[in-house]
């Protein structure tokens, strides 16, 4: 596990950006515990300062995961989210989109966030934000990509993608044999 390089963290902050805006600063400078960003297989890790230090006695090839893991490296190294960053966006979130119940298992399916399954959402999103995508009862179910700002929603027609998919809770079942050690076809 090591630190980011500069060419990292700056694809790393400007996923996070997109999606936290300013509150980026109390994402990573935290009051309660110091956190850092780690490197480990390809995978970047949201780490506690305090863990980070009592991990160094576990070797690499030992050691699997360490904190929250927010995203990883493609092999044409660019960065990606993954559904592991959902708690710390949903906490930092500046713009919000809430998923109507019906539409919530089609979304956790993996298809993009349509106009009728469109619950509300958050003022003055402009189109191509990054958002977190709520169910009505405010449980984060996954984030995305505004199709189209606040303003444009309201005329839309019901059957207009308003939000693209990039990760949902559904994640987990759906590459359960990536997860699970050992579990293999």
């Amino acid at each position: 596990m090591r630190p980011l390089e500069e060419s990292e963290l700056e694809q790393v902050l400007a996923k996070l950006f997109q999606f936290v805006g300013k509150n980026i600063e109390r994402v990573l400078r935290r009051a309660d515990a110091p956190h850092s960003l780690r490197l480990h297989k390809k995978r970047v890790y949201y780490v506690r300062d305090e863990v980070m230090r009592r991990a160094t006695s576990v070797g690499r090839e030992q050691l699997v995961a360490l904190g929250t893991c927010l995203g990883k490296f493609t092999h044409s190294d660019k960065f990606r989210l993954t559904i592991g960053a959902l708690d710390v966006l949903a906490a930092h979130a500046k713009y919000k989109m809430w998923v109507k119940p019906t539409s919530e298992m089609g979304f956790m399916y993996g298809n993009h966030l349509l106009k009728s399954g469109l619950g509300r959402i958050s003022e003055n999103t402009p189109a191509n934000a990054g958002v977190v995508i709520y169910s009505m009862a405010d449980v984060p179910v996954g984030f995305g990509v505004a199709a189209k700002s606040t303003q444009d929603c309201r005329k839309l027609d019901p059957s207009a993608i308003v939000a693209y998919h990039l990760a949902d809770v559904g994640e987990y079942l759906r590459a359960e044999d990536t997860f699970v050690s050992g579990k293999k076809d």
